[in-house]
């Protein structure tokens, strides 16, 4: 995925966690989660805050390291059968 659209994709998720904080209906810590992971790979700061977490909820962070790799399987196999 090219930088910008990881970075324009990691603020909206960061946009929308933030609101979600107010609002009843969204889920404002998952997609707060979900932007600075996002995040992490081009801006330090949030490198530095994924890691951290990496380090304090090591379980959570095994669980998306596996769904991470079978989504990224699941991925190359539809590419690659499609093409």
């Amino acid at each position: 995925m090219p930088r910008y659209i990881r970075i324009t994709l990691g603020s909206l998720l960061l946009l929308l966690g933030i609101a979600g904080l107010a609002l009843p209906l969204l889920q404002g810590l998952l997609f707060i989660i979900l932007g600075v992971l996002l995040l992490a790979r081009d801006i330090p700061l949030f490198s530095r805050i994924a890691t951290q977490f990496r380090k304090r909820f090591p379980r959570i962070s095994r669980a998306a390291e596996n769904t991470r790799r079978r989504i990224k399987e699941w991925w190359m196999k539809s590419w690659f059968r499609n093409r």
